[in-house]
Formats: structure tokens, sequence, C-alpha cells
């Protein structure tokens, strides 16, 4: 099973096959293999470094203030 918190694309570089992307203030890179079309802005899912899945704006942004909920309960718990 995975888990995945959404990220945002923050570039993209030259040739299109990796970004950059952003998710909790951390930054990293990741293959845009398997999903060409994606474009700065957009928010994917990403699973053993690749994107794997666009996602539309509004479900990224519940999915990471769910995750946000989650995260502070668990600091709050410890």
């Amino acid at each position: 099973m995975c888990l995945a918190a959404p990220s945002r694309i923050t570039a993209i570089q030259e040739g299109g096959f990796l970004a950059e992307v952003e998710s909790f203030g951390n930054k990293r890179t990741v293959g845009l293999t398997l999903v060409p079309e994606a474009k700065v802005g957009d928010y994917v899912l990403v699973h053993a470094g690749f994107a794997v899945q666009i996602l539309d704006e509004e479900a990224a942004l519940d999915s990471l203030k769910a995750w946000e909920e989650i995260l502070a309960a668990a600091k709050g718990g410890a």
C-alpha cells in the first residue's frame, strides 16, 4: 500500500522529463515519464520518484488539509 501526499510542480527541467515538486516545504526532483502532460502549478501524486497521477487543485488541497490535520494530531499525541 502506498500513501502519498500531493506535491505541486514548481519547475520543469529542459526536455520535460524531470520536475521539481514541493510538498510541506520539502522539494525534490521527480520523473514525469508517466504524466508527460503535467505542467508547472499542477498537483501530482508521486511514487518511487515518479509523478504517477495529476490531481485537480480542489482534490489536492482537500488532501493536503487532511494530511496537515493528521500530522498535527500525531505531534500533539507524542
